[in-house]
């Protein structure tokens, strides 16, 4: 994803508006391609090797945002490994304990300080099989521009170009305070993966069915947040290459912008052109989901666990939930929502329209490590679990019993 200093953008009034690029033009095309050559030759290489040669093509000033870009995307994909046959931090304390020695040793004299001698010096009382050049190499080789590639993710240029235009948006919305989000006739498929994305990257989110087989969602940005807003904020970015696979969506922005937090608006709709970069699952169910429901299914009987429940119409907006539990005996049935990130206020407010909306056939599992506020102790009825880490198949079970009376 682009950092701060590469995002490009104009102003237009109280508007941002990202400088796309497109995806067809030559030019573009064959810089995104040199940029590309580097990194297919990465492997084995260093960083700063790597920056070296892209020196030519990154430019100082406004003219190095773009390709600077394209090699940040790329970056992204290779991964790194540091090579070092004994862990650097170890070597360069012992390196230069003992080069603090021997120039005590010597002290004001003239004789010269022998380098290689200390090196080797430390290869001995380390049991290390390494010359002194070798030695020398690993000293620093845990430092960022030391770190060699071990692979790269191959790309297309035309992919990147299209990489480049949505990471641009995404790095716009990393400053978001809120955002609203309108999405037009789509298939029920495609609606319950866009509110199955919302869930699985925990978002704080108000969904309502409106005119036009259309729904509007309401979600907070990272800056509304008191906490967690740097994991926050990624969740909602990454959120973003979901949304594209719409064809009709209208998304409008609150931005804080620059080192002031002045107030910009953004805005992005399906005109736009943008490609996501990540595979259209259309169904896809997240691995936590899917987890929970296989261990539900082998630990809990009396209950049966349907993981494709409908979306519910409540007074105040829609309500999306993860399962709906019916009990075998009696047939009645509860539905189960995994919470993602939560405030007192939000939790607190939803589950009061649950209690009005839906009374006795709810179950929120809330948790604990996902709070996104400091405010005091929240309490909750019986439609409650709360957790740790993960939420226990029988624990959700018994919290359905308790508020269903069976």
């Amino acid at each position: 994803m682009l950092n701060g200093k590469l995002v490009r953008v104009r102003y237009a009034k109280n508007k941002l508006v990202p400088l796309y690029i497109d995806p067809r033009d030559d030019g573009t095309l064959a810089l995104a391609q040199q940029i590309i050559l580097a990194y297919r030759m990465a492997p084995g290489r260093t960083r700063g090797e790597i920056e070296e040669d892209l020196a030519d093509y990154i430019p100082e000033g406004p003219r190095g945002l773009l390709p600077g870009g394209f090699a940040k995307l790329c970056e992204d994909r290779c991964e790194f490994e540091v090579t070092a046959d004994h862990p650097p931090d170890e070597l360069r304390e012992a390196v230069f304990s003992a080069a603090a020695k021997a120039r005590a040793a010597v002290g004001d004299t003239l004789a010269p300080f022998d380098r290689t001698a200390v090196l080797a010096e430390v290869a001995e009382s380390l049991s290390l099989d390494l010359t002194p050049d070798q030695l020398d190499r690993s000293l620093f080789a845990d430092l960022k521009d030391e770190q060699r590639v071990m692979s790269f993710d191959d790309i297309t240029a035309e992919q990147l170009v299209n990489r480049y235009n949505v990471a641009l948006a995404q790095a716009i919305l990393l400053r978001c305070a809120n955002m609203e989000v309108r999405v037009y006739a789509e298939t029920p498929a495609r609606f319950r993966q866009l509110f199955r994305a919302v869930k699985f990257h925990r978002l704080i989110c108000t969904i309502q069915e409106t005119p036009g087989n259309s729904y509007k969602l309401t979600l907070d940005g990272p800056l509304s947040l008191f906490s967690s807003t740097n994991k926050y904020g990624m969740q909602l970015a990454m959120f973003l290459p979901t949304l594209l696979h719409c064809k009709a969506f209208d998304l409008r922005a609150n931005i804080r912008w620059g080192s002031e937090r002045k107030e910009k608006l953004f805005h992005l709709s399906g005109l736009d052109g943008l490609k996501s970069h990540t595979a259209d699952f259309g169904v896809y169910t997240p691995p936590e989901v899917q987890m929970f429901a296989d261990t539900f299914a082998t630990k809990v009987k009396g209950w049966m666990l349907d993981s494709e429940p409908h979306p519910i119409a409540l007074p105040t907006g829609v309500w999306v939930p993860d399962f709906k539990l019916t009990h075998a005996a009696t047939g009645k049935e509860v539905f189960v929502e995994l919470f993602g990130f939560w405030r007192k206020g939000d939790i607190e407010s939803h589950y009061k329209n649950l209690s009005k909306g839906a009374p006795g056939k709810f179950v929120l599992c809330v948790s604990e490590q996902m709070r996104a506020d400091e405010a005091d102790e929240v309490s909750f009825g019986n439609g409650v679990y709360r957790y740790k880490r993960t939420p226990l198949p029988e624990e959700v079970a018994r919290t359905a019993a308790l508020v269903a009376g069976v």
